[in-house]
């Protein structure tokens, strides 16, 4: 389980952005050929993002010459736009780590994706399934096929919400306190968790804003987000530190893994700790969270030379 806390997404048409992003510590980087990029840009945002993902996959020489592998997704055009077919004939090689294809509203939309990718896989040399699959879920048929869109195909890491898109199809005003977003919030993170893929939070566009950023992503990590995308180098350190647990947590959690394997081991499936009672599903809670924790541990490891 790789972490997805922090998804920064940079306008492929801009070189200089993508070449200061190498070092960044982001979980991911996201170069768009989407809404970031105007239409008469597209065709030199898709070269030019096929020809920078090498150089950021391999990421930058650490103490005694090592490489440090960034990974890299990139967003697509929507398959209405008419552009996907040609975006993704002009990313998919090893060098990526997935796509982010915006605007499906049903299962059909991820399976045409996955099946061009799939092809392009088998075409390029490329380990099948190799490239995986992040949708966007942002518009009114998108939330209500929340589920189906997550359980589309195995490429599927996880689902994100993008609520610009979500209330401009709804006619829904957004507010900074953010009371329309909580239900459509709140479908997505549900249908994530019935897929069983990660459920990532929609951009904060202030960027200058940090309290209201760091307010923002903390209702997404009390409703079940994962990890959130975001538009500025200067959001990825207090997400970053959001969504890794605490270290107080993370104490916890195993002081109820160790005390749940106790009472396994002499025939009980629930026990008590600091007063509280611990059955299965806390149990699966804290290991979870434990797994979480190291994966981001060793993610930090490398980005720091560990």
């Amino acid at each position: 389980m790789q972490p997805l806390r922090t998804l920064l997404v940079i306008p492929g048409n801009r070189q200089n952005m993508i070449e200061k992003a190498r070092n960044l510590p982001a979980d991911v980087l996201v170069l768009d050929l989407e809404d970031s990029v105007p239409s008469t840009e597209k065709a030199n945002a898709r070269a030019l993002v096929r020809d920078s993902l090498a150089g950021l996959a391999r990421g930058s020489g650490g103490e005694g010459g090592e490489q440090k592998r960034q990974r890299v997704f990139v967003r697509i055009n929507s398959i209405a736009s008419g552009l996907a077919q040609d975006d993704l004939e002009a990313v998919i090689t090893k060098d990526i780590d997935g796509i982010n294809q915006p605007k499906p509203s049903s299962a059909d939309d991820i399976m045409e994706v996955e099946a061009i990718i799939g092809r392009l896989e088998r075409e390029r040399g490329i380990e099948g399934g190799h490239v995986k699959l992040l949708p966007w879920v942002e518009t009114a048929k998108g939330v209500l096929n929340a589920f189906n869109i997550a359980s589309a195909s195995p490429r599927v890491v996880g689902i994100a919400f993008g609520a610009e898109d979500f209330t401009l199809d709804t006619g829904m005003t957004r507010t900074e306190e953010g009371a329309e977003l909580l239900m459509p919030r709140i479908m997505v993170v549900i249908a994530a968790r019935a897929a069983e893929v990660m459920a990532i939070d929609t951009p904060y566009n202030d960027f200058r804003d940090e309290a209201c950023l760091i307010r923002e992503a903390e209702l997404a990590r009390r409703l079940g987000f994962d990890g959130k995308f975001l538009i500025h180098p200067n959001q990825i350190e207090p997400v970053n530190r959001i969504f890794r647990p605490p270290p107080e947590e993370v104490d916890r959690a195993r002081r109820v893994v160790a005390a749940f394997e106790a009472a396994e081991a002499q025939g009980f499936a629930s026990t008590s700790l600091d007063g509280k009672m611990i059955d299965i599903p806390i149990a699966k809670r804290a290991r979870k969270l434990l797994l979480m924790a190291d994966s981001i541990a060793r993610k930090e490891d490398r980005v720091n030379g560990g």
